[in-house]
């Protein structure tokens, strides 16, 4: 046994002789269906404090060759799996102790003071030097070249390797602007591993998912199996309810505190495959996802040895790096972050995030990373964030208690108010808060329509918690109509039509909405519907008591 090469299976016995140990080795089932399969090639991306490290023990001490270690697997979940029928092969010591496995920890060799080139080089001499002492009869080319090394020990073998990469993305967290250097590194992996037929698995694990330049992956041959997309894994990726149910029983705490606490990471397996689409023909419907409700592991564990519901979360380097976007603002984060605080949900669109520190074309961007760093949940159907649960509240109430947020803060609590006086009907209270929302923001003029439409949209901030917002802005003389429709989730609110008009009176715009049939064209919400008229005088100078002074009117529908 090795450091690299099929290192000790101790790891994963001390996780075993833990005093919780919650048993993830089913997962080997699966890896086994891919093993010697185009789909070797495994990525998986989860925050810190979830298991990716006893994963990577666990692979470790089944895979290797060396390691005496049916005892410690027959007694667990793996082994009390039945092959599918039409698959007797597929028993659950099918590859066990079946190969040489390498193990990196990268974190051990990129470090923000070494260049990619010389950590690289380190890493390459040291795992070659395992190889050599380990097969000393083969005639090696190079020992600094790791390729080559390994196809000089393994070309004539009958045995494979299972190659397995712990803290894969630590180039991208130590080194974020070497751009260069993240090149090279993404090249030795994608020239280490692909098209190579010594490999039987090839297991990556780390925080961010692969990187993407443009569209596109530099080891683009990885299925990979993240917080967004967890897959065939998503069972795997934390602690499930039953999971949790257990130890809470086991160990006398109260489940519903600890779920309040610590669950909320809702994901989805894979839709499961329906031999001779018995579903589709019994029930007419084709089979769906499971979905799952992920409990934070090291948090748990805690809270249920120690009996203490806290925050055990603790802030890393990349949240540091990540708060310093937030702070800026960049590109209306702050807002999204209030809304999210009040309990909301924000839409995304994940598809330009290019899975680093640094490259962020928008806020979606930035969110879409903290999903990656587990601070916020994703629902994966409605392509929605949101903080899961208490801890992670916490953590945001923490990281915003600085002055820089006053302001916002207080524009999300003029939008709340807002919200509630057009509920309310309260038509003098809904124009006072529609001028304070106006106040606010930085377009100079009210006078076209898109500084009309983004004044509304950001008054009604609040209102993405309830509502789904539709734009229609106005033909002819109707600068902005708003219409916002109650989500699912809150079936008992009401619809809310906003027409905006300059230099008339409140009642006008009401008429024009009544006189569009806007109402007729939400028939499913008739009897719950507020039509809400806006106003003001656009030519009232900037030094006049009436610059920006609103009239409202509201009437039911």
């Amino acid at each position: 046994m090795g450091t690299y090469l099929n290192p000790s299976k101790n790891d994963f016995e001390e996780a075993i002789n833990s005093e919780i140990y919650v048993d993830k080795t089913e997962m080997i089932y699966y890896l086994n269906k891919v093993v010697k399969t185009k789909k070797k090639y495994v990525s998986v991306s989860r925050p810190r404090r979830f298991g990716k490290t006893t994963t990577v023990d666990m692979l470790c001490a089944y895979y290797s060759c060396t390691s005496e270690n049916r005892d410690m697997f027959e007694n667990l979940k793996i082994a009390k799996i039945n092959p599918e029928p039409n698959k007797p092969e597929q028993t659950w010591d099918r590859y066990l102790g079946s190969f040489d496995v390498i193990r990196l920890v990268m974190t051990r060799f990129f470090k923000k003071n070494i260049s990619v080139s010389e950590s690289l080089s380190k890493l390459q001499c040291l795992v070659s030097r395992e190889i050599k002492q380990a097969y000393p009869d083969k005639d090696y080319y190079n020992e600094a070249d790791l390729i080559q090394t390994l196809d000089d020990a393994y070309s004539e073998k009958k045995k494979q390797i299972v190659i397995v990469i712990d803290e894969w993305d630590a180039v991208f967290r130590a080194r974020p602007d070497d751009n260069e250097g993240q090149t090279e590194y993404l090249d030795f992996l994608r020239n280490l591993m692909k098209d190579n037929n010594n490999i039987a698995l090839a297991y990556m694990t780390g925080i961010l998912p692969i990187k993407k330049y443009g569209q596109h992956s530099a080891l683009n041959m990885f299925t990979e199996y993240s917080m967004m997309f967890p897959r065939e894994l998503a069972r795997f990726t934390g602690f499930t309810e039953d999971e949790v149910s257990e130890l809470c029983s086991s160990y006398g705490r109260d489940y519903e505190n600890i779920r309040s606490w610590y669950d909320g990471y809702d994901v989805s397996d894979i839709i499961p495959p329906d031999p001779g689409h018995s579903e589709l023909k019994a029930t007419g419907k084709s089979p769906e996802a499971k979905r799952y409700s992920l409990y934070s592991p090291l948090s748990v564990v805690e809270a249920v040895t120690t009996g203490v519901i806290k925050n055990y979360w603790n802030k890393t380097e990349t949240y540091e790096a990540l708060a310093e976007y937030i702070r800026k603002d960049y590109d209306g984060l702050k807002d999204a972050v209030a809304l999210l605080m009040d309990g909301g949900r924000v839409e995304i669109d994940t598809s330009t995030y290019q899975n680093d520190m640094t490259t962020f074309s928008g806020r979606d961007d930035i969110l879409s990373l903290l999903v990656h760093l587990g601070y916020l949940g994703f629902d994966d159907i409605k392509s929605e964030v949101f903080i899961p649960n208490r801890e992670i509240l916490d953590e945001f109430r923490t990281s915003t208690k600085s002055s820089e947020w006053i302001t916002t803060f207080e524009s999300f609590r003029i939008s709340q108010e807002l919200l509630k006086a057009t509920w309310e009907s309260d038509e003098i209270r809904v124009a006072e808060l529609l001028e304070k929302a106006h106040n606010r923001t930085e377009s100079k003029t009210y006078n076209s329509e898109a500084a009309l439409s983004y004044a509304i949209q950001y008054a009604y901030y609040a209102a993405q918690k309830y509502y789904t917002t539709i734009q229609e802005l106005a033909t002819g003389k109707g600068y902005a109509d708003i219409i916002y429709l109650p989500s699912p989730k809150y079936p008992d609110k009401p619809a809310l039509l906003i027409e905006l008009k300059y230099n008339k009176d409140a009642d006008s715009a009401v008429e024009q909405i009544k006189n569009k049939q806007y109402p007729e064209k939400l028939e499913h919400y008739k009897g719950n519907i507020l039509i809400v008229g806006i106003n003001y005088d656009k030519d009232a100078p900037s030094d006049s008591p009436d610059f920006k002074h609103h009239s409202c009117k509201i009437e039911h529908a």
